[in-house]
């Protein structure tokens, strides 16, 4: 992949592009790099804890940690092979400086503290940089203070300590409860750290500069030792590592959790409302990963996060929501602080009304994910073989209801996609129970429910004058999420849903692999990364391996040309080449892993 140049100013209205961010993290914090050397989103200690930095969303008055050459620049970066370490590299009229950065960990797991380390070494000449540390006001909910305890600058953020520690080399400007500035002056072979090191509700633990640095290269150590350890013999290898690693950073440590993405409120469109908070854990989503953790061999990640998600059902008496909180608890109800928004949109959201909704595709995930898992050769406890009885008989009995579907939308219809996903459910309960991992009594209610639904998608969801299934019965539009449910086509009608992928790839596509939702939505938002892989993997599993292999091809060169480090958003803007939408996004990552397996495999068409 091209590493793009970045050079200075980047930034538009104190904005940079979407596009533009880097990302670190050590599986519990996510911070967003750009081009400048300002990490302009952190939360801590948390992905879902109120933000130390968030000038993302919001230029004029949120937090940021900057380092920046005083002077013009250009700029290009890259991650360390098989690694989240990031390495930058900045030229100027004077001199050249390396920085490299890492949210510490160490070979035994996550620190019991939040750690970012920024190592600056100089390279050529003399570079001057400009160091500033502004503490954001946690969305305007706190004010910020500073203190110093035996000679060490601390401050505090409600219950947040952040400490900043630096090398005797950078000379401080001003430091106050506004935040601190110095600069540094690079030479050849300099090396010099500035770090944050932060804790919320307990004490703050404030380790020697030299063991932070240190911490570099153990976490360096731990992800290489992740990512080479991944069994992955197929194609687009260093796509599918770089997106296994960029799932990494979704994976929540300390429950196991998988979070959908690690920001909120990133404009689908600039200027709408389409603006939401993905900082918790879908069903859908994260099936989708544990899905490409499997083909990645990584055992360990896939048996944490499906325990921690049918344990935390069963924590909520078996009652199926959308989405949890990271540590399995209630999403909050949607809140509103008073942010700008990125370029000015509105609304910034805390919290996530998807909530509520009724997802009946989410019976699919679940019972698909399950039967994946034990043909890997794992065995279910009896309580998630008990609770993957209750849903099949849960989706048996309201699979005939109006639901949101899988874009949670406002108006409650007979979406196909629903449907093909209750099929899928049914059908995977019946193969479950007839392999011995699930009580068998109810095999022949879900056979006999499980083809009554595939009779009324047959009758209600197809047609003739689009030779398409279509986005919700009785309707003559499209939906891109069709393409994940190749498998109910591989086993009822093989012929149809070709010719709907073709007729996505018309309409959605106009007549391109990069696919917008659904009809008529390119009017206010972009296409979605993940439509775009979903149907590479579909056409592949259907046996149309040639068509699928161009196409993927097609499509990393479009979302890579850029040059960016391949840190996928939610949507891609095809007319501007600009990026929308949450970042990282799960779906993104995990959808191109789905896809290169798919076109990885000899005889496509027998997975789940």
């Amino acid at each position: 992949m091209k590493n793009k140049t970045y050079r200075s100013p980047a930034r538009e209205n104190g904005y940079a592009g979407l596009g533009d961010y880097a990302v670190i993290g050590e599986g519990r914090s996510v911070a967003l790099i750009a081009p400048d050397g300002a990490i302009d989103w952190w939360c801590v200690p948390n992905l879902d804890s109120p933000p130390l930095f968030d000038r993302i969303l919001d230029a004029p008055l949120g937090g940021y940690f900057a380092l920046t050459p005083e002077d013009e620049w250009e700029m290009s970066r890259s991650y360390r092979e098989n690694s989240n370490v990031l390495e930058t590299r900045y030229k100027t009229a004077s001199g050249e400086v390396l920085i490299t950065e890492s949210i510490n960990s160490t070979f035994a797991g996550r620190l019991p503290w939040s750690e970012m380390a920024r190592r600056v070494e100089g390279i050529k000449g003399h570079v001057r940089l400009n160091v500033v540390f502004k503490p954001g006001t946690r969305a305007r909910t706190c004010s910020p203070w500073l203190d110093h305890v035996q000679e060490k600058t601390i401050f505090h953020l409600d219950d947040l300590m952040v400490a900043v520690r630096c090398t005797d080399d950078v000379e401080t400007e001003y430091c106050d409860d506004t935040g601190m500035r110095g600069t540094l002056t690079t030479s050849p072979g300099s090396r010099s750290l500035i770090a944050l090191v932060a804790t919320e509700k307990e004490p703050l633990a404030v380790p020697p500069l030299e063991k932070i640095d240190q911490r570099i290269e153990t976490s360096d150590h731990a992800w290489r030792d992740w990512a080479e350890n991944l069994c992955w013999n197929g194609p687009f290898e260093h796509h599918v590592k770089r997106s296994a690693l960029a799932l990494k950073f979704l994976w929540y440590a300390p429950t196991g959790a998988l979070a959908a993405s690690a920001t909120t409120s990133l404009p689908e469109g600039i200027g709408k409302e389409k603006n939401y908070d993905y900082r918790y854990a879908w069903v859908r989503d994260a099936c989708l990963i544990i899905k490409s953790f499997v083909y990645l061999g990584s055992l360990e990640d896939c048996k944490a996060a499906f325990s921690w998600l049918t344990s935390t059902i069963i924590r909520h008496d078996g009652h199926l929501r959308a989405c949890y909180t990271l540590e399995g608890g209630l999403v909050p109800e949607e809140r509103y602080p008073q942010l700008e928004g990125y370029q000015g949109t509105q609304p910034v959201r805390v919290g996530n009304n998807a909530r509520d909704q009724f997802q009946p595709s989410m019976y699919g995930d679940l019972l698909g994910t399950a039967r994946l898992f034990v043909e890997m050769g794992h065995v279910l406890d009896l309580a998630t073989s008990r609770l993957l009885g209750h849903l099949a008989n849960r989706c048996a009995d309201r699979w005939r209801l109006p639901d949101s579907g899988i874009w949670e939308l406002p108006e409650e219809r007979h979406y196909t996609h629903s449907k093909m996903a209750c099929w899928l459910a049914l059908d995977q309960a019946v193969a479950l129970a007839e392999i011995g991992h699930i009580e068998p009594t109810w095999k022949g209610r879900w056979a006999r429910e499980r083809d009554r639904i595939s009779e009324w998608i047959e009758t209600h969801c197809w047609s003739e004058s689009r030779q398409a299934y279509t986005f919700y019965a009785g309707s003559e539009t499209l939906d891109a999420a069709i393409s994940l449910t190749h498998y109910y086509g591989s086993k009822i009608n093989r012929k149809r849903m070709l010719s709907t992928l073709e007729a996505i790839y018309q309409e959605l596509g106009h007549n391109s692999p990069m696919l917008y939702r659904y009809s008529g939505v390119e009017v206010e938002e972009s296409t979605f990364v993940a439509c775009a892989f979903w149907r590479v993997e579909a056409l592949a599993e259907l046996k149309k391996r040639d068509q699928a292999q161009e196409e993927m091809k097609e499509i990393l060169d479009t979302l890579c040309q850029s040059g960016n480090v391949q840190i996928f958003n939610e949507m891609y803007d095809t007319r501007t080449g600009g990026w929308r939408g949450n970042m990282p996004l799960g779906l993104s990552h995990l959808s191109l892993i789905c896809a290169a397996n798919a076109l990885s495999c000899d005889n496509p068409g027998h997975r789940i």
